[in-house]
This record gives structure tokens, C-alpha cells and sequence, in this order.
């Protein structure tokens, strides 16, 4: 990958990779971004992930045909970003790290190694110069580690984003789609840190920026305010697009029946963009960003031991932890004698943010009935107004 003709793209493709932090499905793979800024004073923008050591090597030498790097520069201490920190520091005894007042805090947890004599320790706002390039760092601390930080390039204009910007999938990636897998790595991983994100944001306003370089995903070098603009949008919790999700959790099928019905009903009443989940077999990173995407979401459920099916309650949790805020939900349930699942779906819903529950609700007894698809189209009349 071309960055410019001082930044080199030192990084990795990963294809062999099956979950991403052990829970994300990454079927495009995923990149480990790492970039050399060659100057006077040369320049390492964060290492990679253990699983791709051998190859980083491999580009960093091949960069740097015999030189040394002065600086190692550290944005996040992730694993898949700082796996290497010590082993280019044995490779380069000469090399110092760059980072801030928490980074040198918390390396010590990763490695058992003596990095004394070799911390710059930098604070917001402060600069480095390289040569014909200066460095300037700004503190993006829960965006989404503590000891985050991101570089500004002032000469080429150049913003080092840290884990900001990145996207699921390798780089030769068939997708060419940003938004999409932008969009459920953003709020599967940061989407809990939307204030900080904002904080961010109103940061890199200031900054007259031509490129940004992240940690995972491609460089970005055109119409910039396109991603910014949905880093705003996420970030803010507001719905990117008119839309309905429905979720649903059905054990034998018959909630399931209920949920393609409730989805079939709103499409005939000219809902366009709608998408159904159901939770026991489909990704929940995707069902969670797709309840992001959309102002609206319809969740049924079967009753499951006097509570809800697991996997609803897995879903609903995940929103919360996720900080999922300012939707309005339609509740339907199924039971065969005690019907509970509106119940506790409300109870779970009433610990998120300004979450409006439809009033009309639907009850099912087992199996759907002409009267309970009466009433599911009045819970879809209900979520159209």
C-alpha cells in the first residue's frame, strides 16, 4: 500500500485469522497496520500482532535497507498492535519509545523487559521533530484503551488514528464496502466510548488532515469528511438510517414465524430498509450493528425457565455494554403458559438511555394465531407513526 513517498506501509495482512479478539468472525480477514515515516530521524508507527511477526520483520527490513530506527512510536498497547515492542527494541538497542505518561504505565504488564533510558514520554499536544517531518501527539484515552494516543503529521498532513477509522477485513479485501464492516468494527469494539470518540472528533477538527493511516483497514486519502462524518454520527448514537431491525429468539419456530410475519407486514406498509436476525445462528456483531444502524427495532422472544431464551438476553447485553441509546422498540413474546419474555426484555431495555418502549405490545400462546397477527400488525401501524 502506497501512503507517500516518506511513509511507508510496513503492515500485514492476516486471512488466516478465524475470530478477532476471540469473538468478532473476520470471513475477509483482517490488516495490522504499522508505518515507517523515513527521515532524519526514522520514524516506526506501532508493530503488529504476534500472529504476523515474521512478515512485519521481513517489510520493516526491507524499509529500512540497513538503517536504524531512531523512534518507535506507540499508539495502543492492544496485543494486535504492540505484540512486537520488544522485539524491535532488541533488534535496535539504539531505538527509543515514544509514548505517553499511561503507555510506559502499563508496559510493563505486557513485557518483562528493561526499557529504561529508552521512554520519550509525550504529552498532549507536545512535538517532535524528525527532520522534515514534526510529530504531534494528542490524548485519545477510552477511544477505546486508557493510554491511547494518536500522531498528527504536520508536514503532509497525516493523522495516525490509533484504532479510529478501522475496518474488519484484509486489505485485497472482495469487499470494497467502508462502511459496512467500518461499521461493526466500530461499535462492537469502541461503540461503549461514544463521548470520548466525540472528544476525539472535536481534536482532529482543529487539524487540516489530508490522510488518515489507522491501525486496521486501508489508508484513507479521499473525501475524508465522508468518514468523519459517520465517526459523528456513530459516535453520537444517533440512527445513521431510517430502518427497522427485528431480532428475534425462537426455540422451535414459532417465534421465528412471528418475527418474518411482524417483517413482511412493516415491508408491505413501506418500511425499505429492514433487516431480520435470528440470534441462535446469525453473527451477533452484525445484529448489533445493525440495531446501531436503525431507529427502530422489533425484539420476540420465547419465554425460556420463567425468563428469556439465552440468546436474547446475550444480544440485549451486549447492547447495554455497548451503551445502545435513543431507538424505539417494539417487544413481542411467545410462551406456552407463563409468557414472560416482554417482561424482562422491558426490565433489560430500562437500564439503556432514552429507549422508547411501543406501547402495543403482543403476546403469543405458542403457536401464531389469526388474533396475534392482528395484533402484530397494530404493533407495525405502532412502529411506522
Amino acid at each position: 500500500m502506497f501512503v507517500t513517498d516518506s511513509v511507508k506501509y510496513i503492515g500485514v495482512d492476516d486471512k488466516d485469522i478465524d475470530l478477532f479478539e476471540s469473538q468478532y468472525v473476520v470471513p475477509e480477514g483482517v490488516s495490522y497496520n504499522s508505518y515507517v515515516i523515513m527521515d532524519e530521524k526514522i520514524t516506526v508507527m506501532d508493530t503488529v500482532d504476534a500472529r504476523a511477526t515474521d512478515k512485519w520483520v521481513e517489510n520493516l527490513k526491507e524499509t529500512l535497507g540497513g538503517k536504524s530506527p531512531d523512534y518507535l512510536v506507540i499508539s495502543h498497547l492492544e496485543p494486535d498492535h504492540a505484540a512486537n515492542i520488544q522485539k524491535i527494541a532488541e533488534m535496535y538497542p539504539e531505538m527509543k519509545l515514544v509514548g505517553n505518561a499511561k503507555t510506559f504505565q502499563m508496559l510493563p504488564q505486557f513485557f518483562e523487559f528493561d526499557f529504561s533510558g529508552r521512554m520519550v514520554t509525550v504529552k498532549e499536544g507536545e512535538e517532535l521533530s524528525i527532520g522534515t517531518h514534526t510529530l504531534q501527539f494528542f490524548m485519545a484515552p477510552m477511544v477505546h484503551w486508557p493510554e491511547v494516543m494518536v500522531t498528527y503529521e504536520q508536514s503532509e498532513k497525516i493523522l495516525f488514528s490509533a484504532d479510529g477509522f478501522g475496518k474488519f477485513g484484509a486489505l485485497d479485501a472482495e469487499d470494497d464496502d467502508w462502511a459496512c464492516e467500518a461499521r461493526r468494527y466500530y461499535f462492537n469494539i469502541v461503540g461503549k466510548y461514544g463521548v470520548q470518540v466525540q472528544a476525539l472528533l472535536k481534536k482532529a477538527s482543529g487539524l487540516d488532515i489530508s490522510i488518515i493511516c489507522p491501525l486496521h483497514g486501508p489508508v484513507l486519502k479521499e473525501n475524508l469528511e465522508y468518514y468523519i462524518g459517520k465517526y459523528d454520527v456513530w459516535s453520537s448514537y444517533k440512527p445513521e438510517d431510517s430502518g427497522v431491525l427485528i431480532a428475534y429468539a425462537s426455540i422451535h419456530g414459532n417465534t421465528a414465524k412471528a418475527a418474518k410475519e411482524c417483517a413482511e407486514i412493516l415491508k408491505n406498509k413501506g418500511v425499505e430498509k429492514l433487516e431480520v436476525f435470528d440470534l441462535s445462528r446469525d453473527d451477533m456483531a452484525e445484529a448489533i450493528e445493525a440495531a446501531f444502524r436503525y431507529d427502530r427495532m422489533v425484539l420476540a422472544s420465547a419465554t425460556y425457565d420463567g425468563g428469556l431464551f439465552p440468546v436474547m438476553e446475550d444480544f440485549l447485553a451486549h447492547l447495554k455494554s455497548k451503551n445502545f441509546q435513543k431507538r424505539k422498540v417494539a417487544l413481542i413474546e411467545n410462551g406456552s403458559w407463563a409468557p414472560t419474555a416482554a417482561k424482562k426484555m422491558e426490565e433489560m431495555l430500562g437500564g439503556m438511555k432514552n429507549i422508547e418502549i411501543c406501547e402495543k405490545k403482543v403476546s403469543i400462546k405458542s403457536v401464531m394465531k389469526a388474533d396475534d397477527k392482528v395484533a402484530i400488525e397494530e404493533l407495525a401501524d405502532a412502529m411506522i407513526q
